[in-house]
Formats: C-alpha cells, sequence, structure tokens
C-alpha cells in the first residue's frame, strides 16, 4: 500500500498559482514511482484572502494547514494593498503562518547551476560552483517582536520596532545550523551586528556556547554588513550563514541575485509543526497569468519537501539535476540568460517533470 501525505496548497497571488500548478504536477507524477499518495487541498491566503474575506489569512485555513503534512505555498502580496495597514496586508499571512506552525528555521539554498554562471552578475572565477545555505530565524526579532507600531506623541508621530531574542530561541536555530553543517562543509558563519546592538552580544554569546557541542565545524562571526560586502566579494567562502530573522530576509535575496535569477530559488521552514515550503520569489503580479513565471523555484520546492519532510532524497536529487539537464538543453523562461529556446511556465515544467521520471 502506497504511503498518503496530504499537501496544503495555498498559491496566493499573482504568479502563485501559476507555479502552484507545475508544483503539484511534479508531485502527481512522482506519486507512482516512489509508492507514495498525494491528497490536496487548496486555500486562500494573502490578496487572495483579502479579496474574498477581508483578512489576508483565516483561522480555519491555519487549523487545515496543522492537520497537514505539509505545506506548499506559492506567493503572497499585491500592489493594491501597499497602503493597508500591516494586519491588513497579503504579507501578514506569510508572517501568521511561521508563527502558527511554529517554523523557526528557515533554510534558503543558493546554488548556481553550471549553465547560469553567465548569467551571474559577478565574474565566473568568483561565482562558479557557488554553494550556500542560509539558515534564518524566523519566528522571532523585529518582525515579531513587542511594542510594535505607530504612535502619536506631542511632538509627532513615532514608528516602533523591537527586536528580542531569547537565548533558547537563539540555541534552537544554532543548533539546526550546526547539524546543517556537519552534512555539508562543515563551517558555520554567525552573522550578526554585535558591535551596536545588545541583542546581537546575546546571539553571539549563545552561538558560541552551541559550537562547544559542535566541536568538528568551524565557527566564524561576521558583522551583517561585511557579511553583506563579502557575498559580493567572495560569496564562495560561505558554506552554512546562520542569522537572525531581518538580516537573513536581507542576505537570502541578496544571494539569490547570485545564481542569475530570484526565480530560481527554493525555501523550507522547519520547527515545532507543520513544515512550509515556498519559492523565495514574490508575486510578481507584472507577469501574473501571462505563462511567463519560473517555474523552478517551485519545483525545487517540492524538492526540499521530498527531502526533509518525506525522507526522498534521491528523488530530490533527481529533481535538482533534471533542472539541470533541462537548462543545459537550452529551455529557459524570460528570466534565465542563457542561449536556447524561451518557453513558457507550462511548458518548463512539463520538460522538468519528463526528465526527472527518467531517472526514476
Amino acid at each position: 500500500m502506497s504511503e498518503l501525505k496530504k499537501i496544503m496548497t495555498l498559491p496566493g497571488d499573482g504568479i502563485g498559482p501559476e507555479v502552484m500548478a507545475q508544483g503539484v504536477a511534479l508531485l502527481q507524477a512522482l506519486a507512482a514511482p516512489l509508492n507514495m499518495s498525494f491528497e490536496f487541498s487548496e486555500d486562500l491566503a494573502g490578496g487572495a484572502c483579502l479579496h474574498e474575506y477581508n483578512v489576508p489569512i483565516r483561522d480555519k485555513t491555519y487549523s487545515r494547514c496543522k492537520n497537514a503534512d505539509a505545506v506548499l505555498l506559492g506567493a503572497v502580496g499585491l500592489p493594491e494593498f501597499d497602503d493597508n495597514p500591516t494586519h491588513l496586508r497579503p504579507e501578514k499571512a506569510l508572517l501568521g503562518l511561521r508563527a502558527e506552525l511554529g517554523v523557526f528555521c528557515n533554510l534558503r539554498p543558493a546554488q548556481l547551476y553550471d549553465i547560469l554562471v553567465d548569467a551571474s552578475p559577478l565574474k565566473k572565477e568568483f561565482i562558479a560552483g557557488l554553494d550556500l545555505l542560509v539558515v534564518r530565524e524566523l519566528c522571532g526579532g523585529l518582525y515579531f517582536g513587542e511594542p510594535s507600531g505607530i504612535v502619536k506623541r506631542e511632538s509627532g508621530r513615532f514608528g516602533i520596532s523591537t527586536m528580542t531574542y531569547g537565548e533558547q530561541e537563539i540555541r534552537r536555530i544554532a543548533i539546526k545550523a550546526f547539524e546543517l553543517a556537519q552534512k555539508r562543509r562543515g563551517k558555520v558563519t554567525s552573522v550578526d551586528k554585535a558591535n551596536v546592538l545588545a541583542v546581537s552580544q546575546l546571539w553571539r554569546a549563545v552561538v558560541n556556547e552551541t559550537a562547544a557541542d559542535f566541536p568538528e565545524v568551524e565557527l566564524e562571526h561576521m558583522l551583517i554588513d561585511n557579511c553583506a560586502m563579502q557575498l559580493v566579494r567572495n560569496p564562495k567562502q560561505f558554506d552554512v550563514i546562520l542569522t537572525e530573522n531581518m538580516f537573513g530576509d536581507i542576505l537570502s535575496d541578496e544571494a539569490s541575485q547570485l545564481t542569475g535569477s530570484i526565480g530560481m530559488l527554493p525555501s523550507a521552514s522547519l520547527g515545532d509543526g507543520t513544515p512550509l515550503y515556498e519559492p523565495v520569489h514574490g508575486s510578481a503580479p507584472d507577469i501574473a497569468g501571462q505563462d511567463k513565471a519560473n517555474p523552478i523555484a517551485m519545483m525545487n520546492s517540492v524538492a526540499m519537501m521530498l527531502h526533509y519532510s518525506f525522507e526522498q532524497g534521491q528523488a530530490a536529487a533527481a529533481i535538482n539535476q533534471a533542472v539541470e539537464n533541462v537548462l543545459q538543453q537550452g529551455f529557459h523562461t524570460g528570466d534565465i540568460q542563457i542561449e536556447g529556446k524561451l518557453v513558457g511556465t507550462g511548458e518548463l515544467g512539463e520538460r522538468i517533470i519528463e526528465e526527472v521520471l527518467k531517472s526514476l
């Protein structure tokens, strides 16, 4: 009897539904070869939910996600909601999901396919062979700290955001980073702003304490401004980058551009509850519905789901190799700058699925 896994899909906004369709198609195609069964449920999140229910996500949706084996998210965000108050913005759905599911560990790999080495903004000698992993704390820091908001005082309005971390929050994400480094090249770069921020001083102290349990892993500390510079100066020096929520948000997007297109990169959010998988790219409403979206980030997110949630490492590797093969054949969407044939979202997805199935 095949193993049943329940997948909650949240297509979201913009190109989210288009790339989601390719992720679902990939899982459906893999079900028989992997002797698995996938049961899909769908719900609204982000702007789509605001349109329908006047909230970015419903409590009912949280409950449905908690009862799934994994959540697959497309993208959230629409310009028409940019002036909404914080609690009525599409992005609030994503922050809420992370908090409700307890997914405190965000993994964002940045790996450069050989065929895309000339598409990177950096010179080939600096970027060829890039393979780093950003491990971002996802449930603390400025995005969740209290007090937070805009207040009126006699002298005018003040914006307040609070960065706060407890040592247990820091320790649990540090343990994840060191464990992952053990399976990679054995190096962790912890990024903070300890020369200025008290919270970063605690971060550095707790990371040092955690490192004592992983003597085989090399640890270095780097200030956030220096790390941002080093990512474009010498990115191959990094293996695992460990950092807090906001710094990780910024650095992972910077790292994504090194690979030639933000449309290539997946992410996994792991923790105490149902894991969440999503592409790093945004909703790109300017190309929505035009069959122009790059599905690779979503398909690589499916690969991460198979690897981290379903112990299907061979299938995950097959997806990664299939993407490489299809790009080597010259098939690409418009965001990827290589010679070959420009194809749409659907055709690129179909070709990757065909390539995956050849190896399983």
